[in-house]
């Protein structure tokens, strides 16, 4: 018995035809070709580069390679049909053995296997050999070796030798590159399209290269540099948008980690939407007969409510008043703010945030808290923008302005959204300092955010539309870049009644701080405007200069609900007792109402589940009831699913008023279980990097508002339907609490009357919205847009090109 050298077949590692990132071959492998002993026709013997490449542990050409190759003798032929044409001849026949490969060359691989192995075998035309795969590829155009004679061509062009002639070609390797993830086709089609190397492949991590056009590839003659120079511009200029920063990528690859940094978004959200098949289960919205009474008073409240709304908000778009904004437009020749935001915006909607802010407030009506602030496109681009209404109290800013600016600025920093101010103030409100000076959340707030904003690399310019007068001065001089305006802005700290009574010096206030001595002497200003309107297509110019690109624009293919959103007003619960399965909501959100609901039999008073809005995946968290032990558990585990996924949430809360003590040992036992497993899902809630959408459509009591992401959770959004009841308890249940037994802590009826009444109107959702605890109140038939909108907005952040250094931008 003979002794094998090594371990025994059966404690060998199994090989696998896979690309190793083992070392660079030698150079003087690249490029030479020794014949064995059965050169010529009918030579058995493998090319030495061959075996050399795969001793050197190169990974064997797969199909990619070959359909490559098709696309790149295509784009060789179409070049030179146009060279003939040019030249007044006529286009060259491709050559017979070339037919079946440029037939073949198709990128989508929809050829069945078996038609694909019966080619194979009929004729494998210079891209596979009979004995293992990529043993044998061979560059078209190459010399034999030995006898000199060129290999045989067809109209011109020289032709591959078989894999039974292997003499007739030479192999070019090349060093292994590591492998992305999710490399495919778009590679080895951006490496054939490179200038000068149509025959380029790129195949599983290495490239394999033919020689284009009559170049043939002789011996000693390898890849050089350059050609690598020429391949990576093409890979940088193809796939510069899936990269996530150029600045990275250079600094990981001087680093020596990597060659080329991963694609972060292979495939369209369209693209995407197409992978998942329309096979969710249609939910039935049908409202059962049974509810139709319930249905009826839900409406009747609903219709209530929103003539309310629009009431209010009616009142909130005139700003100060009539007489404030002729005074404001025909006095100081200025432009109302809504008038200004429609210059600034694309022509399409925007999303309005909190327009009842600051309406039945204890210091008076601030309407609009004095500033409108909401989300609008710009050149392509989602922007929130803070305009100060200069029409309410002389553009005077009071604690809940200053409150609403913070909370823009919030979603800005939370969904990475440029941020654009328009400022017309005349500083803070002083008889309310202490409201707006001191603590950590007040007017000093909206300068440190800008410059944390600015060391994110979110941009953040600015538009002088009036008075910038003591810390309203501040806003702009913070920003990356400012406009001002001939005769109509002014920056300054001491207005010129300050100076005159500091020092009795007369002053004009362009003199002491108009857009000339800006832009001129202080450089506080970088535009110089002659009026609003030459100022706000200076700042669309800006923007478009930021390198921020806008989310594609792709036509989302979805389906409507099967059922008329107008019939939400119905399902829109007037009180607890007054709600409706949360699923015939969801009928009428969601497309083609179809959803994939998630434990459909386990904790069903809460309802979990995966379905599209407007072709957005989301997953859907919404209240059928008490959250129960069960319920809890069930939601914990399907947050943590979604934050895996990387799925935005959408939160339907509906939570039950204030539950009754226990009053036994086993009803306590199962009140600590419930109270555990809601503590799991609150910190599931709290834990979960997705963005996070809040929409209360009914009740938002106690403990379980936190659970269902309330506003003490941080969700990017969070807005009301105005039937909606925000409270620590519900005040039609506070009879049902208990009370204590000693008669000095007894209330008598007019005591609880009282405090009832107190509770009802502090729970309303114009209440709430007045005191910016939500970012707005919207109408039920209007959820299904601006959850769309929500997600298209929290989205764009995925398609920026971010920096590794974090220092913000210091203006002087």
């Amino acid at each position: 018995m003979t002794a094998r050298h090594g371990p025994s077949p059966a404690l060998r590692p199994r090989q696998r035809h896979r690309p190793r990132l083992g070392p660079v071959p030698p150079r003087e492998l690249w490029g030479l070709h020794t014949p064995g002993p059965g050169s010529g026709a009918g030579g058995g013997e493998r090319p030495a580069a061959a075996l050399q490449v795969k001793a050197a542990g190169q990974a064997p050409p797969e199909l990619c390679l070959r359909r490559a190759r098709a696309r790149a003798r295509s784009t060789e032929s179409k070049t030179s049909a146009r060279r003939c044409r040019g030249a007044g001849q006529a286009p060259p026949a491709p050559p017979a053995h070339r037919r079946e490969d440029t037939r073949g060359g198709t990128l989508c691989g929809l050829r069945s296997r078996p038609e694909r192995r019966s080619r194979a075998g009929r004729e494998s035309g210079g891209c596979r050999s009979k004995g293992r795969r990529g043993e044998g590829l061979v560059a078209a155009g190459a010399k034999k070796e030995g006898s000199g004679e060129q290999a045989t061509e067809s109209q011109g062009r020289p032709r591959a030798a078989r894999p039974g002639n292997r003499a007739g070609g030479s192999l070019v390797a090349a060093p292994p590159l590591p492998r992305p993830a999710g490399c495919g086709w778009a590679c080895c089609r951006a490496a054939a399209a490179a200038p000068g190397t149509s025959g380029a492949l790129l195949q599983g991590g290495s490239w394999s290269v033919r020689c284009a056009g009559n170049r043939p590839a002789g011996p000693g003659q390898g890849l050089t540099p350059d050609w690598f120079q020429t391949i990576n511009h093409v890979l940088d200029r193809r796939h510069k948008d899936l990269y996530h920063g150029k600045e990275a990528a250079d600094t990981l690859q001087k680093q020596g980690k990597t060659h080329h940094i991963v694609p972060c978004r292979l495939i369209s959200n369209k693209a995407k939407h197409q992978r998942h098949p329309k096979t969710y289960p249609v939910l039935d919205g049908r409202i059962p007969s049974l509810y139709q009474h319930v249905f009826e008073e839900n409406l009747k409240n609903s219709e209530a409510v929103i003539k309310r709304c629009s009431e209010l908000l009616e009142t909130v778009s005139k700003g100060g008043g009539e007489n404030a904004v002729l005074r404001h437009t025909q006095r100081n020749k200025k432009l109302f703010v809504r008038e200004r935001l429609k210059l600034l915006l694309d022509d399409e909607a925007f999303l309005e945030l909190s327009p009842l802010a600051g309406l039945n407030m204890p210091y008076g009506d601030v309407p609009a808290a004095g500033c409108l602030t909401g989300i609008g496109k710009i050149c392509g681009v989602w922007c929130v923008f803070m305009a100060n209404d200069a029409t309410v109290k002389g553009g005077t800013i009071y604690p809940i302005g200053v409150k609403k600016q913070l909370r823009a600025q919030e979603i800005a920093m939370q969904n990475r959204l440029l941020s654009v101010y328009l400022v017309d103030s005349g500083g803070a409100f002083l008889p309310l300092q202490s409201e707006l000076f001191p603590d950590k959340l007040h007017g000093g707030r909206v300068f440190y955010n800008e410059a944390i904003m600015s060391a994110m690399r979110i941009p953040q310019v600015a538009v002088v539309c009036g008075s910038c007068i003591a810390g309203g001065a501040y806003v702009p001089t913070m920003a990356e870049e400012v406009v001002m305006i001939d005769k109509i802005s002014t920056l300054f700290l001491g207005g010129p009644p300050l100076v005159k009574a500091a020092t009795g010096e007369d002053v004009s206030a362009e003199d002491l701080g108009g857009a000339k001595l800006h832009c001129q002497v202080s450089g506080c200003s970088d535009h110089f405007a002659g009026s609003e309107k030459e100022a706000f297509e200076c700042i669309r110019s800006v923007i478009s200069t930021l390198n921020y690109e806008p989310v594609p624009e792709e036509v989302m293919e979805h389906d409507d609900p099967l059922y008329s959103s107008e019939e939400l007003l119905g399902l829109a619960p007037q009180d607890y007792r007054c709600t409706l399965p949360v699923k015939l909501i969801l009928s009428r959100l969601l497309d083609g109402s179809r959803f994939q609901e998630f434990k459909a039999s386990y904790g069903i008073t809460l309802v979990t589940g995966f379905g599209h809005v407007e072709g957005h995946l989301v997953g859907i968290v919404a209240n059928n009831g008490e959250l129960s032990h069960d319920a809890s558990l069930k939601g914990s585990h399907f947050v943590q699913l979604c934050s895996q996924r990387s799925i935005p949430i959408l939160f339907l809360q509906n939570t039950a008023p204030q539950t009754p003590e226990p009053r036994d040992i086993p009803q306590a036992e199962a009140h600590s279980n419930r109270l555990k497993a809601q503590a799991s899902m609150m910190a599931a809630v709290a834990c979960a990097a997705v963005p996070k959408i809040t929409i209360i459509i009914g009740g938002c009591f106690g403990s379980e508002s936190y659970v269902m992401c309330g506003r003490s959770f941080s969700p990017n959004f969070l807005f009301l339907w105005p039937n909606a009841r925000i409270a620590l308890v519900d005040s039609r249940h506070l009879s049902t609490l208990p009370q204590a037994g000693d008669s000095d802590c007894a209330r008598d009826e007019a005591e609880l009357k009282q405090l009832k009444e107190k509770l009802e109107e502090e729970s309303s959702a114009f209440y709430s919205s007045a005191r910016l605890w939500d970012d707005g109140v919207i109408l039920p038939q209007n959820t299904r847009k601006v959850v769309a909108q929500c997600l298209e907005i929290t989205e764009q952040q995925k398609h920026q090109v971010l920096s590794p250094f974090q220092h913000p931008v210091i203006r002087m």
